[in-house]
C-alpha cells in the first residue's frame, strides 16, 4: 500500500532555507481525502493543533523558564540561551524564543482542520434510519460544531502569543499551498488582529461548553479542553493587554514608519481600560466562582477548580532534575529566584497590616524570611529549610552543601520550589504530573482590579478581588488598605500579580506591556550573600549577581529576518 504524508505548510523562517520545508504531523498508509473523510483521523489532527500549546516549565533548550529571563530568576548554566535576553544579545538572527514557526504551523493547521471538518463523511450513520444511529450522527454533528470552534479558540491564542511578541503580524486565516507567493504577504495593523483575537473568542464562548465539568464535556476525560471559560479568559487578557500603556504608547519606537503595527489608534483610554474590565467580569459572572485552596499543589495538577486552562504534560521527573540545589541527587540548580523577587513578598505585620520587606530595617534584615507572605516559602527554597526527598535541610551558606564554590551552584542563594513534587526520590526514577497553567481565576481577578482601578478608581470591586487572591486557603494576607491613591493601588495591584504568578511567564510581559522595563530589567539583578556564623545562625547581605540589558526596542521582538528575506513586504519592528 502506497505511504502518503498528511502535510501542513509552515509559514516560517524554515522556508528561508529550504522552500519545501515541511512540518510532519500526522503520517499515514491512507490517502489526505481518506484522512478527512474519518471522524476519528480529522479528531487527531485537533489534538496535534493542541500540541502547540507551550510548556513553559521546559521552555528553553528543555530547561530554562521565561522567569529567568526577567528579574524573577537566573538561570544556572550561564551557556543556556536564556542568558542572551539578559545580556542583550539577542536579534532577528538569534532569538532564544523564535516560536514565529512554532505558532504560524498551529495557524496553519486550524485552517486545514476547519476544511477538513466539512469534508467528514457521516453517512454510515445519517443513512441509517435506526434510532440508534441517528443519534449518533446528531452526536457527531454536535461534536465536529463544538471541534471548529476549540480549533478557533486556539488559532485566536496562537496570534495572541504572536502579537504579544510581535505587535501586529499577517492574519492568515485560510489554507494556504506551496504555490501562494509568500513574497506579498503583509503585516495586519495591531487594531486589526487584537478586534480578531477578541472576536474569536467571543464566537467561541458563545458555542462551547462552560467548562470540563459541562456536558457534554467529563471533567475525567475533557481535561484541558478549550471551554467557554478559556474564551472568556484569553479575551480578558487580549482586552487587558490593549489597554495597557505599550499598545497606546509608540513614542519609544524613535519616529517608527508604521506606528500601527505596535500600538492602537488614538482613542479614548478610559473606555478600552473599561472593556478590559467587562470582559474579566464576564469571565467572573460566566459560573460559579471556586474556592481558591493550597497554593504549591495547584501546580501539580489538572483537575483544580480554580484552573480555567492548563496544558496537560505526561508524568516526568525532568523538572526536578532541572532544578534541584546541586547538592541533592541529579540537581543541576536551574531557575534560581533573585533577591528581587524575594524581597516582593511582604512581611505580615498582623491579621489587617502587611508592609514591605525592607533591608534596613535591622529586624527584617535580621531574620528575613520571619513572617513573610506565605507564598515566599511555597514558591523559593530559602537558605536553612527542608526539601526533597530523602529531606535535608538547604545550604545555600557559603561553603554549604548547595552553595557556591560548587559549579552551577545557585549564584542568587535561592533555589525553586514552586512546581516541584519534592516526594519524588530522582534516583529511583520517581515521576509526577505538572501543570502548566495558561489561565487560572486570580489572573482574572487581578486583571479586574487593575483595568477598574484605572477607569473607575475607588470602586468596591478592586479591592473584593484583590483581597479573593489573597485570602485563599493557607495564604490570608491582609487585604487592601484602605486611604491609598490611585498609584498606589496601581502599585499593589502589581506587586500582587508579581508575587501570585512567580515563575508562570507573566513577568516578562507585564513589566512591557507596563512600561516599567528600564527600570526593572535594565538593573543589576540581585542575589544574597549567606554566611554562617555558627550552627544554624547566619548573616545576610544583598548583593548584585550581574548587570543586565534592555533597550527600548526590547519591547517587541524583531521578525524573524529569514521570514523577512522570504516576505519582503513584511516590515521589521522598530529599531532593530
Amino acid at each position: 500500500m502506497k505511504k502518503y504524508t498528511y502535510i501542513f505548510l509552515v509559514f516560517s523562517g524554515i522556508l528561508a532555507t529550504a522552500c519545501q520545508n515541511l512540518d510532519r504531523d500526522f503520517v499515514t498508509t491512507i490517502g489526505k481525502n481518506e484522512i478527512e473523510q474519518s471522524f476519528t483521523n480529522v479528531q487527531a489532527l485537533l489534538t496535534a493543533i493542541y500540541s502547540n500549546l507551550p510548556d513553559g516549565t521546559l521552555y528553553i533548550s528543555g530547561s530554562a523558564m521565561m522567569a529567568s529571563a526577567t528579574d524573577e530568576a537566573e538561570f544556572a548554566q550561564e551557556t543556556n540561551p536564556i542568558q542572551n535576553f539578559n545580556t542583550g544579545s539577542w536579534n532577528a538572527a538569534n532569538n532564544p524564543d523564535l516560536v514565529w514557526g512554532t505558532y504560524y504551523r498551529g495557524i496553519r493547521q486550524v485552517n486545514q482542520f476547519l476544511l477538513s471538518t466539512g469534508k467528514i463523511n457521516l453517512d454510515p450513520w445519517k443513512l441509517d434510519p435506526s434510532a440508534s444511529a441517528q443519534k449518533v450522527y446528531t452526536d457527531n454533528l454536535a461534536t465536529i460544531k463544538r471541534w471548529t470552534y476549540e480549533a478557533r479558540f486556539l488559532r485566536a491564542y496562537y496570534y495572541f502569543e504572536l502579537v504579544k511578541r510581535y505587535g501586529g503580524v499577517p492574519l492568515l486565516n485560510q489554507s494556504l499551498s506551496l504555490d501562494d507567493d509568500f513574497s506579498k504577504v503583509q503585516r495586519n495593523s495591531l487594531n486589526e488582529c487584537i478586534q480578531f483575537i477578541a472576536a474569536e473568542c467571543d464566537s467561541a464562548a458563545v458555542q462551547l461548553p462552560l467548562n470540563a465539568s459541562t456536558p457534554p464535556y467529563v471533567a475525567a476525560t475533557d481535561l484541558g479542553r478549550v471551554t467557554k471559560l478559556t474564551a472568556l479568559a484569553l479575551k480578558s487578557r487580549v482586552l487587558l493587554y490593549a489597554a495597557s500603556d505599550l499598545f497606546n504608547t509608540s513614542t519609544w519606537a524613535g519616529g517608527y514608519s508604521k506606528p500601527e503595527l505596535i500600538s492602537l489608534p488614538a482613542g479614548d483610554r478610559i473606555a478600552r481600560w473599561k472593556a478590559a474590565s467587562d470582559a474579566a467580569k464576564a469571565v467572573i459572572d460566566a459560573g460559579a466562582l471556586p474556592t481558591l485552596g493550597a497554593y504549591k499543589s495547584l501546580f501539580n495538577t489538572f483537575n483544580n477548580g480554580e484552573i480555567i486552562f492548563t496544558r496537560s504534560n505526561a508524568a516526568s521527573n525532568q523538572f526536578e532534575r532541572n532544578n534541584s540545589p546541586i547538592g541533592f541527587n541529579l540537581g543541576q540548580s536551574g531557575n534560581t529566584p533573585s533577591q528581587d523577587l524575594v524581597d516582593a513578598y511582604e512581611v505580615r505585620v498582623n491579621a489587617t497590616t502587611a508592609v514591605p520587606f525592607n533591608w534596613n530595617d535591622p529586624a527584617m534584615a535580621a531574620n528575613p524570611y520571619a513572617n513573610r507572605d506565605p507564598r515566599l516559602a511555597l514558591t523559593v527554597v530559602v537558605n536553612n529549610s527542608s526539601f526533597g526527598t530523602p529531606a535535608r535541610t538547604v545550604q545555600t551558606w557559603t561553603g554549604g552543601l548547595d552553595a557556591r564554590p560548587i559549579i552551577n551552584a545557585t549564584k542568587t542563594g535561592y533555589y525553586l520550589r514552586k512546581y516541584q513534587i519534592e516526594s519524588l526520590n530522582l534516583l529511583n526514577g520517581n515521576t509526577g504530573v505538572h501543570s502548566w497553567i495558561l489561565f487560572r481565576y486570580p489572573e482574572i481577578y487581578l486583571n479586574y482590579a487593575e483595568a477598574l482601578n484605572e477607569w473607575s478608581p475607588g470602586n468596591a470591586d478592586i479591592k473584593a478581588y484583590y483581597d479573593r487572591v489573597r485570602s485563599r486557603t493557607g495564604i490570608a494576607m491582609p487585604g487592601l488598605p484602605s486611604g491609598l491613591s490611585q498609584a498606589d493601588v496601581r502599585e499593589k495591584i502589581r506587586n500582587e500579580k508579581r508575587v501570585e504568578f512567580a515563575f508562570e511567564d507573566h513577568r516578562f510581559w507585564d513589566v512591557r506591556r507596563w512600561m516599567q522595563a528600564p527600570a526593572y530589567f535594565n538593573a543589576p539583578l540581585r542575589g544574597v550573600n549567606v554566611t554562617q556564623t555558627s550552627t544554624n545562625t547566619f548573616t545576610y547581605q544583598p548583593v548584585k549577581v550581574e548587570d543586565r540589558v534592555f533597550t527600548s526596542k526590547m519591547y517587541l521582538y524583531p521578525i524573524p529576518q529569514t521570514d523577512l528575506n522570504i516576505a519582503g513586504n513584511l516590515t521589521q519592528n522598530p529599531l532593530w
